[in-house]
């Protein structure tokens, strides 16, 4: 019996639903990869290796160091802060200070030494009382000329002293000058705020003692010109006492015989 035209064999109908229903199942298949991620992963010996999670490690890695390197830098920051703490704090390792009292007790010394009329309130107003001031009337020719001689001497020893002391000023001077080239050394190399400021006080004490110089020669000078004008003053009032003296009238001139050379003739 043979087939009609347009009708197919019914073993070609049987062979064509396997074939049709393998179609419909392919998509379902075949959609999971499709779906997959954009990135790829490749497995090699079983180890499967991921971009996107490679990369994200690595940065954050990378953050990770940079923090530590932070960390780092913070430390070092701290650390140089602690030693110029210590610089600060660091003592000066030189000071004039000795040198400088040994120069203002040298000048206290030559100004105690002083003369008949030391530096002192009391005795200068005991001296003045008992040598200077006006001539007692009843004084005799002896004292007058004994006081007299007393107040030269204080003045010629005033001059002395005075003289004392503007060498021991200029002694100084020497030791002033290698004193205060050292602390400007000392000051100019300081390595923190704390021998920086010890320098700049004993370049002050060193400027103090200065001054105390000039102040005990301002002293000694001015104490020798007064005795000098106190002298000068009380010789003034003993001339018109002992110019009185010799114009008040009182016994007339006698004549009496003069014996020369042991001859009687």
């Amino acid at each position: 019996m043979k087939a009609t035209q347009g009708s197919r064999p019914k073993g070609s109908r049987q062979r064509a639903l396997p074939f049709a229903a393998l179609l419909f199942a392919m998509p379902i298949a075949v959609s999971p990869i499709l779906t997959a991620p954009a990135h790829a992963q490749f497995g090699f010996g079983g180890v499967v290796y991921d971009p996107t999670n490679y990369a994200q490690n690595v940065l954050t890695a990378a953050r990770s160091l940079e923090q530590i390197n932070n960390q780092i830098r913070s430390l070092q920051n701290e650390a140089q802060s602690l030693i110029n703490q210590a610089r600060n704090l660091a003592n000066l390792p030189y000071s004039a200070l000795q040198q400088i009292q040994q120069n203002v007790q040298r000048t206290q010394q030559l100004l105690q030494q002083a003369q008949n009329i030391a530096f002192d309130v009391q005795t200068v107003d005991r001296m003045f009382q008992q040598q200077y001031g006006r001539v007692s009337l009843s004084a005799s020719d002896t004292k007058l000329i004994t006081d007299a001689r007393t107040r030269w001497q204080n003045t010629v020893d005033g001059l002395q002293d005075a003289m004392r002391v503007q060498a021991g000023v200029v002694t100084n001077i020497d030791a002033n000058r290698a004193e205060m080239s050292a602390l400007v050394s000392q000051s100019q190399g300081a390595q923190g705020a704390l021998q920086a400021t010890q320098a700049g006080n004993q370049l002050l004490a060193l400027q103090s003692q200065q001054l105390s110089d000039l102040i005990a020669l301002i002293s000694a000078n001015g104490r020798a010109a007064a005795l000098t004008e106190a002298d000068r003053a009380t010789a003034a009032d003993q001339g018109r006492e002992q110019r009185r003296r010799f114009l008040t009238p009182g016994s007339s001139y006698q004549p009496g015989n003069a014996q020369m050379f042991g001859n009687d003739n």
